[in-house]
Parts: C-alpha cells; structure tokens; sequence
C-alpha cells in the first residue's frame, strides 16, 4: 500500500481528523475534504474499509493519509486519538462523526451498549474537541463539527439514550462557538435527517425498514456532506440539511402531531 504519513510539521497545508470515517457521512467527509487539499487523519474501528480509502483518497488527490484504529466506545483508545491530536503542530478540521442508533427501550435495553453510545457521541467528542481547540486557538484558525441529528431537536418518546446524546452535541456546540466567538473558529453541529449509509445496517436496527419512510425524505451522504461545509463555513452553528426535514422538524414538534406520535408509540409498546 502507498500510504503516505502525516507530518506534525505542516504549516502551510490542511489536515482534517475525521471519526467514523470507513462509511457514509464521515466516508463522504473525507472523499469531500480530500479533494479540497485537506491531508486526512481517518479514524474508524474497521481497518480494511479505513486502509482502502486513505490509499484510494491518497492516489487520487496527492494528499497525504494516516489511519488510526479505534473504536470510541472504549475509554482508552479515545485518549490514544487525543494524544496523536495533540502531537500535531495544527489541525483545521476536526470531524466527530462517529456514532451508531439504538432501537431498544431505555429500561430494556442493552445497558453495556447505551452507555457505549454515551462514550462515542458524548464523551469521545468532548474530549477529540477538547484537545483540538487549544491547537486551533493558537493559530486562531479552525473548525470543528460535530455530527448530530434531527432527533436532537425533536420532542418525542422513543430512542432516549440516541436523542438525547445527540442533544447534548447541539447544546456543546453552541456553547462553545459562543465561548470562542471572538475567534476564527467555527463550530458546527450537522443535524442530518435520513441519510443513505450504513447506520440503518446494523443488528441494533436490523428491524427498521426503510421503505416505511417516502424517498423524499432520504438524502445522500454526499449532498449532506457538502451542504453542511458550506453552512459551517459561512457560520451556521446549528444545521439541518435540506427543506423537507425542516418542514419535517417543524411538523413533528407541533403539539398535536407530537402528542399523536406519543399515543401511537404507546399503543405500539401496549402490543408487545
């Protein structure tokens, strides 16, 4: 493989760190900012998919590619994504994408599996950022986003520890562009709808069927990618990509269709 290494002496060029890069939006962020001249950190749990992108992203768009293994689920390997970050002279982009959905109840589901969800949306954002923004202030230049949902701003049951750890990266984001405002740094949280990826393909939610939700309504990974960079770099702290999940956002946090969603979902739970 002719993977190149990431210097820690860049100073004129890009570099971009991206989590959960292997698939969808965050394989999509790295094939986006790879063509715009960003040398690229990809981190993922699933080295084959991570080794075949950075040597394809390499060989197309002479950038320069370092894989990192982890899985941020795990304490430990999130502080081995924090030291590499702060070994680096600078980093421009920083990309907290990583993250997984649950379709189990609060109280029955797979505890071990939500607070790992916790670690991977929560705690491994907090602490990449964490370590990124000291770099970034010293070069008074950067951006940082944070890859939510639409169900962070949503009211509803359902799917508490997903809603609410993506409501957690909307609240971070604000608060800390609000900390850093007299800066060159933006931070962005990208509120996505349904996206085509591999989320819906795990045996968490080997159960969703996508074709309960109307065409309309799903977006490409790559229209997502390149509508939130544009947002984010005009200063838009908090995204929802495309008009129909506005429109949707909207709808679902009227009262009376919510109060309606909370009786069909109750009713749901009564069956079973």
């Amino acid at each position: 493989m002719s993977q190149k290494t990431i210097r820690n002496d860049f100073v004129s060029e890009k570099t971009a760190l991206i989590t959960g890069a292997s698939s969808g939006i965050g394989k999509s962020f790295a094939e986006i900012l790879a063509k715009e001249g960003y040398n690229l950190i990809l981190v993922a749990r699933r080295k084959h998919k991570l080794d075949a992108l950075a040597e394809t992203l390499a060989d197309q768009f002479s950038v320069e590619t370092k894989v990192i293994v982890a899985d941020l689920s795990i304490i430990e390997q999130i502080t081995n994504v924090v030291e590499i970050i702060k070994s680096l002279d600078h980093i421009n982009v920083l990309v907290n994408n990583a993250g997984f959905g649950l379709s189990s109840s609060f109280a029955k589901g797979d505890y071990e599996r939500q607070l790992a969800m916790v670690n991977v949306h929560v705690v491994a954002s907090y602490m990449l950022s964490r370590a990124a923004v000291p770099i970034m202030l010293r070069k008074n230049e950067g951006l940082i986003i944070n890859v939510s949902s639409m169900s962070g701003l949503m009211i509803k049951f359902g799917d508490v520890t997903y809603t609410t750890t993506k409501a957690f990266l909307i609240t971070f984001s604000e608060s800390l562009q609000e900390e850093l405002r007299n800066t060159n740094i933006n931070i962005h949280a990208l509120c996505p709808g349904m996206t085509y990826s591999e989320f819906h393909d795990t045996k968490e939610l080997e159960e969703f069927d996508k074709s309960t939700v109307p065409k309309r309504l799903w977006m490409s990974s790559a229209e997502v990618v390149k509508k939130s960079l544009k947002a984010a770099r005009k200063g838009k702290v908090v995204y929802v990509p495309g008009f129909l999940n506005h429109l949707s956002l909207f709808l679902s946090n009227m009262f009376i269709v919510r109060r309606l969603s909370q009786w069909i979902i109750s009713r749901n739970e009564k069956k079973t």
